[in-house]
């Protein structure tokens, strides 16, 4: 387990951060990870790493499309290392998959995956489980935070994010495609969780202080597939 106090410290020593990779989701928690690894100087961000459904031709469980996953990149200024998947995928592809990707960052030297990963403990420990079978380690600068808090200052940041996916036994089908602003988190039922972190919706991001220039979008079809609900966020 990576500790963020300790980064710091190393960070501080050395007057370096170490160059690192971020797990991208296309949503806001990822995005924010990216603003507060940099500010609080945990990694230098030289890449960003995501999950593509070959089959939709999307990013896996957002079901953002790729031109706007591609167009995210180019705002963002970085390289980025798209991983298909096939549909439906099993846990053994995705590992040797992910396996594959990691091996190709060990060998640019780097050892640092950075994650938007909020409170899931079990999720935390298999990440860093499979990166140290990588010879890596992960770095979390959102872990633990008020989750409430933290909406808000994303918010107050100029993020801006739409919700893309939503699960319909958590949310109401009617927040599909909403903006994720100060509205929206006054009408988030009582036990749903202000960034969705326990699966009750996902985002995408199309604005604030990790891009460059924001990516002007509209909110088209609202389908149900698979269980979920999917806004299609559009880039203009």
């Amino acid at each position: 387990m990576t500790d963020t106090t300790d980064l710091s410290a190393a960070t501080a020593a050395t007057g370096t951060a170490p160059r690192a990779w971020l797990s991208w989701s296309s949503g806001k928690d990822a995005a924010f990870a990216l603003v507060e690894a940099r500010r609080q100087g945990l990694a230098e961000i030289v890449g960003v790493l995501t999950t593509v459904n070959e089959v939709a031709d999307r990013v896996a469980m957002h079901g953002v499309r790729r031109e706007l996953l591609e167009r995210q990149a180019e705002a963002l200024d970085l390289p980025m290392l798209q991983v298909p998947l096939p549909y439906p995928c099993s846990n053994e592809i995705y590992e040797d998959r992910m396996r594959a990707a990691t091996d190709r960052l060990r060998g640019d030297g780097i050892a640092t995956m950075v994650f938007g990963d909020l409170f899931l403990e079990d999720i935390r420990a298999y990440r860093e489980d499979r990166l140290a079978a990588a010879g890596m380690h992960g770095v979390f600068p959102l872990w633990q935070r008020d989750t409430a808090a933290l909406a808000r200052e994303m918010i107050a940041s100029g993020l801006v994010a739409h919700l893309v996916t939503i699960d319909p036994r958590r949310l109401d089908r009617s927040f599909a495609g909403r903006r994720f602003d100060a509205a929206l988190l006054a009408d988030l039922p009582g036990d749903v969780d202000p960034c969705g972190e326990n699966g009750e919706f996902h985002t995408v991001v199309s604005a604030g202080p990790m891009f460059r220039h924001p990516i002007e979008v509209a909110v088209g079809e609202i389908v149900e597939r698979d269980g979920f609900v999917y806004a299609d966020v559009i880039p203009l």
